[in-house]
């Protein structure tokens, strides 16, 4: 392969760019995992977690991918032959969907069209269904990253008590966590599966499970085997700032600077960042005259941005355009998807200028690629982009001369 010069654009939804800071943290000598320097980092970054999900119950920390993640909120919870309740929202609930299979859950899945969310109406009416309260757990993707369509994680909470169901309430937010809003406590939800590597802004390489009472409690009865994945052990370790084996020290090292970098922006101020990047993305692909995949503005991602190739054309030799002409990697259609979609990731350590810089190379790779477009998406991204600064600009010398 040929050299390229500057830095390569990592656009796909995850996982995603790493900070410096961050970098740094992971480059730090490996310490004893059961020392007291160590013991003071599990500590601290055990109760910052809990700040990101919005809890007071416990969070899990497993070195694993996300799919780590999913088996272990499964297997704490229930037991061989239970009915699951869950949703075709893409790619990873499909995911989801065939672990259930595969450790022995029965699950009744709703289908879908891949480009809405879960609609809490047919989850609510398929509780009400369930005369003998057999349905165990409701499991919904807050944010499809194969879609860039997101599902109202407390509208479906709504549901299932207005259904007055026992059902617990497991949610996947391994493309949204530190991206967009999310409340695990207010919202009632049982388990919350994420993992490190997309808002959280870390490699990938750990997992986590926030768990409310009502799921360990349950976690006492249930039957599925476990053991890596054993939440009590854990929970048991944790309160002193241990693990039962060892952790992935050097992650950990990352996390702590990662949660205190979300905490010096302010979460509710990195909602916003992804908010704005989203908007500005969105307004690029109208004025390219492309469709956005999800159908539904109310559920938009603010991590990502599907886009629709027009008939004819494929996303994979416009992807191979943008990579060898720009050094700019953007994420793939998936499954259903394959060769009919490309994705713009948008979340993690992201600025307007990177965003720009990617809408430009996406702009020239259409040229490139010979992909019927309109000129212009970039110009339309940064004149919203600029807008929003102005305003931001006006609101601040107000409140300065205030």
């Amino acid at each position: 392969m040929k050299h390229q010069s500057g830095r390569h654009f990592l656009q796909i939804p995850g996982p995603t760019n790493v900070p410096e800071r961050v970098l740094r943290a992971i480059d730090h000598a490996t310490v004893d995992h059961r020392g007291p320097e160590f013991q003071d980092v599990s500590k601290e970054v055990l109760a910052g977690l809990k700040r990101v999900f919005k809890t007071r119950s416990p969070v899990v920390i497993f070195p694993a991918s996300g799919t780590g993640a999913w088996e272990a909120a499964l297997v704490n919870t229930l037991s061989s032959g239970d009915k699951v309740l869950m949703v075709e929202t893409g790619h990873f609930a499909t995911l989801w969907l065939n672990m259930a299979k595969r450790l022995g859950l029965d699950p009744v899945f709703i289908p879908g069209d891949w480009r809405h969310g879960a609609d809490p109406a047919a989850i609510e009416a398929k509780l009400a269904e369930d005369k003998g309260k057999q349905i165990k757990a409701v499991m919904v993707v807050h944010n499809e990253t194969s879609t860039g369509v997101t599902s109202r994680i407390g509208e479906v909470r709504k549901s299932i008590d207005r259904a007055k169901h026992p059902a617990l309430y497991l949610v996947d937010t391994i493309s949204s966590l530190a991206s967009m809003d999310y409340r695990h406590d207010e919202w009632g939800v049982d388990v919350t599966v994420a993992g490190s590597q997309k808002g959280l802004m870390l490699p990938p390489g750990l997992s986590f499970n926030a768990v409310s009472d009502k799921a360990l409690a349950e976690s006492k009865s249930a039957k599925l085997p476990r053991s890596y994945w054993n939440w009590e052990e854990m929970i048991a370790a944790n309160k002193d700032g241990w693990f039962p084996y060892t952790p992935a020290t050097n992650l950990l090292y990352g996390l702590r600077v990662a949660l205190k970098m979300l905490e010096e922006e302010g979460l509710e101020n990195v909602y916003k960042r992804h908010d704005r990047h989203a908007e500005a993305t969105r307004r690029a692909v109208r004025a390219w005259g492309l469709e956005i995949l999800c159908a539904n503005s109310s559920e938009y991602s603010s991590s990502l941005t599907a886009v629709l190739m027009p008939e004819g054309h494929s996303e994979i030799a416009f992807r191979q355009v943008v990579l060898d002409h720009f050094n700019l990697s953007l994420g793939s259609g998936l499954t259903k998807l394959r060769d009919k979609v490309f994705r713009i990731g948008h979340l993690g350590d992201f600025n307007d200028l990177m965003l720009c810089g990617t809408l430009s190379g996406i702009e020239m790779g259409l040229e490139l690629a010979r992909v019927p477009h309109k000129k212009g998406g970039v110009n339309a991204a940064m004149d919203y982009l600029a807008r929003g600064d102005q305003a931001q600009a006006k609101s601040g010398a107000k409140a300065r001369a205030a």
